[in-house]
């Protein structure tokens, strides 16, 4: 499967200027993270993928629409790949008001509130990590998957960080990352 991070957002902004937490609550993807968002569909045009797999954060779901339209892609919203929550861009949107904004995305199966609070610890991250892994290597089409998610779901996963719009190959049945002496 290929893991997305989103396009850059309002908060990545402020957050990379100022290492302070701006208190921008599910925040809007910038004109940068538009175009980013356009410019990896164009790579990925042409590759064997046949669904999207989304975060319902605001930030997600706009890169998620602009590769899913590029690319012709059904597109499943799964809270299981969001961030871990640990800022006030982390705090979601309630699901009528997602399914609203975007009428073709499937949100009925979520909770009310279905952002991790309080902060997640990195436990409870690695082991949403290790559900989801788990899941994808029952799914057969894991290898066609595009997973639009966050840097520190990316980070619980693979063990690796990336940009804003940077993809990486994954393959879920590689087994889970060892874990630390402190359990995460």
């Amino acid at each position: 499967m290929i893991l997305l991070r989103h396009a850059e957002s309002e908060f990545n902004v402020h957050y990379s200027r100022t290492r302070v937490d701006p208190g921008i609550r599910d925040p809007e993807l910038t004109a940068l993270g538009r175009e980013q968002a356009h410019g990896v569909a164009r790579v990925l045009d042409g590759r064997a993928i046949t669904r999207l797999i989304t975060s319902p954060y605001t930030r997600a779901l706009q890169t998620a629409e602009i590769v899913a339209r590029a690319l012709a892609l059904p597109v499943t919203v799964d809270a299981a790949v969001g961030e871990r929550c640990a800022f006030a861009c982390d705090l979601g949107t309630a699901p009528a008001a997602l399914s609203a904004r975007w009428p073709d995305f499937p949100f009925h199966h979520l909770e009310e509130e279905w952002w991790p609070t309080p902060i997640e610890s990195e436990v409870a991250l690695g082991q949403r990590c290790e559900r989801f892994r788990v899941a994808m290597t029952e799914a057969s089409d894991w290898p066609e998957v595009l997973v639009v998610t966050h840097w520190g779901f990316v980070r619980g996963l693979t063990g690796r960080t990336i940009t804003n719009a940077e993809t990486i190959a994954f393959d879920p049945t590689n087994g889970p990352l060892p874990s630390t002496p402190d359990g995460t």
